[in-house]
């Protein structure tokens, strides 16, 4: 078949029926037509050949031209689709490189074989046009809800109708043990859209935290219009979630507004979540607070919160421990969840036990390290005295405001505690120089001897070694492996080092070491401070 004696307004008929059905650009299906014609041309008029077809978008007549262009003498390979300046001449007045020749060329006749590759191409180019139609329409309503219909069930997973594509609905992704049938209606949350090469995949999930979150999203206006906002969930699919809530306007309860008028804003998303219990619990600045809130309906005795290892105890009455645990230790999980902290729960029984222990431990110590008897060691202790140095360095005064403490009992005090203090570091040095630290570690300012011995136990002898630690080496700290933080032990964790003062000391001797440029240390002092204030403004 000739293109020329087919109704030429007939290709832009057939582009604007197969755009409207594939709901896609017109312009998309034209450009495929060129495409699957000008290969054609080239079957017939020779595959080396710069074939091109355009059809006008008015008048629908296709036009069939043969490009050549110019191209140097020596770099001359393709003379079917180049050729030379002198060869231009006859073409063009001034021919330059880079310049074209076009001649049209006759219509080519479509045979059989020609006609089903035409097809072929036009077909690619429309579903992979299709393809990036719906990749783009759904990227753009991932993190949202979407209403489907269940089409059939695979190994477990369920293939939902969702419009203009289908999603999947893995089995892990669904709550409980809920079962669907063809034609069921269900709702789920687009968790993540991906470009495959079979096409667009749309992945759902009933189970996200987020669902959960869109659900109070839909069914709350204060939260629609921001006048609410959902500041972290935790959710035990099926089980019970937990859901933080803060207000913007102080005239509205956040709490009370997503619970609604006899529970019924509260009860439509259990509804749909298959009689998931919901605790909503308000947001609150303070990580205190927000925790106490968190393990509602347990009450809390005292919170203690380690900063550096964001790490929390919580101290709660003997007979609200099963409670603040949770059953399988439920509540606790969804809390620490909520608040991303790592929350070790004791009684007040326990908690009292460790600071008796405390306190045993270090009337010990003065004790034996000042030959003191043990009432007067107590009574070191419960002034809050934790260690000898604060003994042999601290303001006399101090230890005189204790009662039965005058001056010469405190410089005695004093004298005996600055004794076993040189006698400990006597002994730190010569084990470090046993273990072969060299003099260069001796004579580093920030180190006491006690610390040069755990670092020598270490293999670090050396300011070598020791420049080439890394912070957290030195102070400890914390990893996050799988979802669950794992503690890092430090060489000088025991001797209370922060990170940030080993990173000095380790910044301290490279600069002496000559390994960093003094002036690269206060720019990162510089921006360390700046963090810090905005930290606190923020």
């Amino acid at each position: 078949m000739a293109i020329t004696s087919a109704n030429q307004l007939e290709l832009l008929q057939t582009a604007e029926a197969v755009a409207r059905e594939k709901m896609i650009d017109p312009e998309l299906v034209i450009e495929a037509m060129e495409d699957s014609l000008a290969r054609a041309a080239k079957s017939r008029y020779g595959a080396e050949m710069d074939i091109r077809v355009h059809i006008d978008r008015k008048t629908g007549r296709a036009s069939f031209t043969r490009v050549r262009t110019v191209v140097e003498e020596e770099l001359l390979e393709n003379y079917q689709a180049e050729l030379t300046p002198k060869q231009a001449k006859q073409y063009l007045a001034d021919p330059q490189v880079g310049d074209e020749v076009i001649d049209e060329v006759p219509p080519v006749e479509l045979g059989r074989i020609a006609a089903q590759s035409a097809k072929q191409v036009i077909l690619q180019r429309v579903r992979e046009a299709e393809r990036d139609r719906q990749f783009d329409e759904f990227i753009e309503r991932k993190g949202t809800i979407i209403n489907g219909v269940v089409k059939r069930e695979e190994y477990g997973n369920i293939i939902v109708d969702i419009g203009r594509g289908e999603g999947m609905l893995r089995r892990n992704e669904k709550i409980g043990r809920e079962s669907y049938r063809p034609n069921d209606r269900i709702r789920c949350f687009i968790k993540d859209v991906r470009r495959e090469a079979r096409g667009p995949q749309i992945f759902l999930s009933r189970t996200d935290p987020q669902f959960m979150a869109e659900l109070f999203k839909m069914e709350v206006p204060e939260i629609y219009d921001g006048i609410i906002e959902i500041r972290a969930v935790a959710r035990d699919p099926g089980s019970r979630a937990k859901i933080a809530v803060i207000s913007n306007d102080n005239s509205i309860d956040p709490v009370g507004a997503c619970v609604g008028m006899r529970g019924s804003r509260v009860q439509a998303v259990v509804g749909e979540l298959q009689g998931e219990k919901i605790d909503i619990i308000p947001w609150n600045p303070d990580t205190a607070t927000f925790l106490v809130n968190a393990l509602q309906p347990a009450e809390v005795s005292k919170v203690v919160f380690d900063e550096e290892a964001q790490k929390i105890e919580v101290v709660v009455p003997d007979e609200q421990l099963s409670l603040a645990i949770g059953r399988r230790g439920q509540n606790v999980r969804l809390a620490s969840q909520l608040t991303g902290l790592d929350i070790d729960i004791l009684t007040e029984a326990e908690e009292s036990a460790r600071r008796q222990a405390e306190f045993a431990e270090r009337t010990k110590l003065f004790v034996d390290a000042l030959d003191l008897d043990e009432f007067f060691a107590q009574l070191l202790v419960a002034e809050g005295f934790t260690n000898l140095e604060e003994v042999a360095y601290v303001d006399p005064e101090e230890l005189m405001g204790i009662e039965g403490i005058d001056d010469g009992t405190a410089g005695e005090l004093q004298a005996r505690a600055r004794d076993y203090i040189e006698e400990q570091n006597r002994k730190a040095i010569e084990a470090a120089k046993a273990l072969g630290v060299e003099e260069s570690l001796f004579e580093f300012e920030g180190l006491t001897p006690q610390m040069i011995e755990a670092l020598a136990n270490d293999d670090v002898k050396t300011l070598e070694d020791f420049a080439t630690c890394a912070d957290w080496e030195l102070a400890g700290g914390w990893t996050t492996v799988d979802g669950k933080r794992e503690k890092d032990d430090g060489i000088l964790e025991k001797f209370d080092m922060t990170l940030e003062e080993a990173q000095r000391l380790v910044m301290t001797a490279r600069v002496q070491l000559g390994w960093v440029d003094p002036t690269e240390m206060e720019t990162t002092d510089d921006t360390d401070s700046a963090e810090n204030d905005a930290a606190v403004d923020a």
